[in-house]
C-alpha cells in the first residue's frame, strides 16, 4: 500500500503544511486509521477511497491528527487532491464526501488546486478571559468561528505582534473547541500578502499548525470584509510558512494553493 507526504501550500519541498495521504479500496477500522496517522505524526493524514459512479461524489475522504479526527481539512484536501491528480487516479476536478458535505477540488494550469469549502460563520464576542495572558499579546477583537472550525478568531494590532506571539499552548487550550487563530492585516502588502495569521490548536495535538487551510474559511470573510474585496492573499507566519488564496462566494470560499509530494513510499503495517 502506497503512502506518500505532500507538503500542501507551498511549492517547494519543506515548506507549507506536510500532509499523509493514503489512497484505499474502502475505509478499515478507525484504531487503523488512527494508528497510521500517529505513524505520520504530521497535522493531519487524509485517507480517501473511490466511490460509485453516478453519485454526488467521486472519492470519500477522511482526515485524522495524531490524536483524534477532525470535521474539516483544507491542506490535507489540498494534499489529497494533489495525490490523485499526479498520479492519474483522478482527472478533472475531484468531489470529496465528508463530514463537512462534498468538497470539491478543481486543479489549475498553473499547477495548483482551488479548494471549494463552506465559509465559516463569524459572530463577534467579548474576549474570553485569560486569553491576552495565554497569547502574549492584548487581542483588539475576538470572533466565534462556528461549530464547524470550533476556534476563536482574534485580531491583533498589527503583524509584528502575530509575528511575535509565543503562547502558552495549555493555558490556550481551555479557550475553543479546537484552538486558536491570530491574524493581523499585512504591514507591507507590496509583500505579496494582504493578511497574516497563526494558528494554534492544542486541543488536537497541534500547538502550532503551519499552514491551515480550513482557517481561511473564517479569515477571507473577515478580511475581505474590512479591505473590501472579495479575492485576498493569506500568509500563515509558521516556520514553515505558505501562502493561501482566498476567494468569497458567500457561503462558500476558495482556497487556492499549490502541493509537492515530497515522499512516496509503502506502508508495510
Amino acid at each position: 500500500m502506497r503512502i506518500r507526504i505532500v507538503d500542501a501550500f507551498t511549492d517547494r519541498p519543506f515548506a507549507g503544511n506536510p500532509a499523509g495521504v493514503v489512497l484505499l479500496d474502502s475505509f478499515p477500522e478507525d484504531t487503523w486509521l488512527r494508528n497510521v496517522a500517529r505513524e505520520v505524526n504530521h497535522a493531519e493524514t487524509a485517507f480517501a477511497h473511490p466511490l460509485p459512479e453516478g453519485g454526488e461524489a467521486d472519492w470519500a475522504l477522511r482526515w485524522f491528527t495524531p490524536t483524534t479526527e477532525v470535521a474539516l481539512c483544507g491542506h490535507a484536501t489540498l494534499a489529497a487532491a494533489h495525490v490523485l491528480h499526479t498520479t492519474g487516479a483522478h482527472r478533472g476536478p475531484v468531489r470529496f464526501a465528508t463530514r463537512s458535505g462534498v468538497l470539491i477540488a478543481t486543479p489549475g494550469e498553473d499547477g495548483g488546486v482551488a479548494l471549494d469549502f463552506p465559509t465559516a460563520p463569524l459572530t463577534e464576542v467579548a474576549v474570553p478571559e485569560g486569553v491576552a495572558e495565554a497569547l502574549g499579546a492584548v487581542p483588539l477583537a475576538a470572533f466565534d468561528t462556528g461549530p464547524n472550525l470550533g476556534d476563536l478568531l482574534v485580531e491583533l494590532a498589527d503583524e509584528r505582534a502575530v509575528l511575535g506571539l509565543a503562547p502558552d499552548h495549555r493555558a490556550l487550550a481551555r479557550h475553543s473547541e479546537r484552538g486558536v487563530i491570530a491574524t493581523a492585516r499585512a504591514s507591507d502588502p507590496a509583500r505579496g500578502y494582504d493578511f497574516v495569521s497563526r494558528c494554534f490548536f492544542p486541543n488536537v495535538g497541534i500547538d502550532e499548525d503551519p499552514v491551515t487551510g480550513s482557517a481561511h474559511t473564517a479569515l477571507a470573510p473577515f478580511w475581505s470584509e474590512r479591505l473590501g474585496r472579495p479575492a485576498l492573499t493569506g500568509w500563515q507566519a509558521s516556520p514553515r510558512s505558505g501562502r493561501v488564496r482566498t476567494e468569497l462566494r458567500g457561503e462558500r470560499t476558495t482556497l487556492t494553493g499549490h502541493a509537492v509530494t515530497v515522499v512516496d513510499g509503502e506502508l508495510l503495517a
